[in-house]
C-alpha cells in the first residue's frame, strides 16, 4: 500500500541549502518525516544509507575511510548520531572539494550530541535545519501559508470551517506523518510504541538518564504541567529526584525535540514581571497520550483543555518559522499581578501578542491582557490576536482581532 506524500513547508529552504552548502544536517524528533522528505526530493540523485542497522553502523565506526570510499557523495546518511565519528572524515572529503555543494545530506534525532559533533567537525561546511511533525498548514495542503501578521498574507476572511469535534480530534491525533497519512491507525497504540522506542533508543544513549521508568514518570509529570509556570522543585519533590537531575532531564527532552521551554519576555518597563519559564510539548497528540486523554470531549472540557489549545497555537507558530530555517523568537508575558499574554512573537524588532482562548465565542474582555501589553510596550507592540477554536474572525478593539485556529 503506497502512502500519500504530504508536501512540507521546509522543502524550498532545504533545496536552497543543498544548492549552497557542501553538507546539510536535518534534525528533528524521530518519525517526523526526515527520511521521507530527503528521499522524496533527492533519492534519484543520491545514494541512501541508514546507519541504524548494527552491521552498517559497525562498518562505519571500524573503518570510516573505507566506508566513505564505498559510499561516496552525493549520499544521504540517515541517523548520523549512531556513527558520529564519521563526521571528521566527512569533513576531510568535503575539504577536498570545498566549493562543491550538496555532497552529504545527514539526518539525526538528537540535537544536543549532534550539534556538538557538527560544530566540532563541520563548522562553516554544513547548514543545520530542523523538521518537526506536520503543521496545520501542511496537513491542510497550504505549506507556504503566511502568518496573520505578515505583510504578504493574502487571505482576508475565514474560508475554513471546523466543527468542534473535528478540531479536537486533530489535537488528539497530533502531527506525526504516519498517523496523518494513515487515518485508520490506532493513535493510542502508535503513541505507546513511539514513547517506548524514544525511551529505549534516544534517551538511553544520553548519559544524564539512568532509570528509564523514573524518566517516563517525569515525562508524564511535565505533561500534566504543560503551559504552567514550571516549578522544578515541586516536580523533583513529587518524583523523589534532585533538582539538578530534573534540570538535566529537561535538557534531554529539549535535545530530543519533545519539549519547548518558553521563556518570559521581560524587557522591563517599570513592571514586576515573572521570570519563570513554561514547558510545552512539541506535539498535541503526545501531550494528550501522556495525560491519558483519548476522546475530544474529555480533552476539551477537562483541566488540560487550555494547555492543549495553547500547545496547538504555539507549535503552529514555531513550526512555521522553523520550516523557513529561522530560529523563532517567541516568549510569554506575565506580570506578578497576573496580567498575561500567552505568546509574544518577536518579528523585525516588533512584538506580536497572541492570546489563546478555549471559547469559540470571542468577547472584548478576552483581549484585556493584549491591551495591557500594548499599553506597556507602546510602539514596539503590533496588532494582537485572540486565537480561538471557532470559525469567526472578529475585531475586539482597534488593535486586536479574534482569529480561528484554522486561520492562524
Amino acid at each position: 500500500m503506497s502512502i500519500t506524500y504530504i508536501n512540507r513547508s521546509l522543502e524550498p529552504v532545504l533545496k536552497q541549502a543543498v544548492s549552497e552548502f557542501p553538507a546539510v544536517v536535518l534534525t528533528g524528533p524521530r518519525q517526523s518525516g526526515k527520511t521521507t522528505l530527503l528521499q522524496h526530493l533527492f533519492i534519484d540523485a543520491y545514494r541512501y544509507i541508514s546507519l541504524e542497522p548494527p552491521d552498517v553502523r559497525a562498518a562505519a565506526i571500524e573503518d570510516p575511510r573505507s566506508f566513505l570510499e564505498m559510499n561516496p557523495p552525493p549520499v544521504i546518511f540517515d541517523e548520523i548520531q549512531y556513527a558520529p565519528d564519521l563526521l571528521p572524515f566527512i569533513k576531510e572529503m568535503i575539504d577536498e572539494d570545498r566549493l562543491k555543494a550538496g555532497q552529504f545530506l545527514l539526518t539525526g534525532s538528537q540535537n544536543l550530541l549532534l550539534m556538538e559533533k557538527v560544530t566540532e567537525s563541520l563548522a562553516g561546511r554544513a547548514a543545520m535545519l530542523t523538521l518537526l511533525p506536520l503543521s496545520r498548514r501542511e496537513i491542510d495542503g497550504e505549506p507556504q501559508s503566511a502568518l496573520p501578521w505578515e505583510s504578504y498574507r493574502t487571505q482576508a476572511a475565514s474560508s475554513k470551517k471546523n466543527t468542534f469535534g473535528d478540531l479536537w480530534k486533530t489535537f488528539l491525533r497530533g502531527g506525526y506523518p504516519e498517523l496523518i497519512a494513515n487515518p485508520d491507525r490506532d493513535a493510542n497504540l502508535w503513541f505507546g510504541s513511539f514513547v517506548r522506542t524514544y525511551l529505549e533508543r534516544d534517551v538511553r544513549m544520553l548519559r544524564q538518564v539512568g532509570d528509564l521508568t523514573l524518566f517516563q514518570n517525569f515525562l508524564r509529570a511535565l505533561a500534566a504541567r504543560s503551559g504552567q509556570l514550571l516549578n522544578l522543585s515541586d516536580v523533583s519533590r513529587d518524583l523523589g529526584v534532585s533538582v539538578n537531575t530534573a534540570k538535566a532531564w529537561i535538557s534531554v527532552l529539549e535535545a530530543t525535540f519533545q519539549i519547548i521551554v518558553l521563556r518570559p519576555y521581560y524587557a522591563s518597563v517599570g513592571k514586576q514581571l515573572v521570570k519563570t519559564p513554561k514547558i510545552y510539548f512539541t506535539d498535541t497528540g503526545i501531550l494528550c497520550y501522556l495525560t491519558g486523554l483519548k476522546d475530544p470531549e474529555h480533552a476539551f472540557a477537562g483541566p488540560m483543555g487550555g494547555a492543549i489549545m495553547e500547545t496547538a497555537v504555539l507549535i503552529e507558530i514555531v513550526k512555521t518559522y522553523m520550516s523557513r530555517g529561522i530560529s523563532p523568537r517567541i516568549y510569554f508575558w506575565r506580570t506578578r499581578a497576573g496580567t498575561e499574554v500567552d505568546i509574544v512573537v518577536e518579528t523585525e524588532g516588533k512584538l506580536v501578542p497572541v492570546e489563546v482562548k478555549l471559547s469559540a465565542t470571542p468577547r472584548s474582555a478576552m483581549a484585556s491582557g493584549i491591551k495591557a501589553f500594548q499599553a506597556d510596550m507602546g510602539n514596539k507592540a503590533l496588532k494582537g490576536y485572540v486565537v480561538h477554536p471557532g470559525n469567526v474572525i472578529l475585531p475586539l478593539g482597534s488593535f486586536v482581532t479574534a482569529l480561528p485556529f484554522a486561520d492562524l
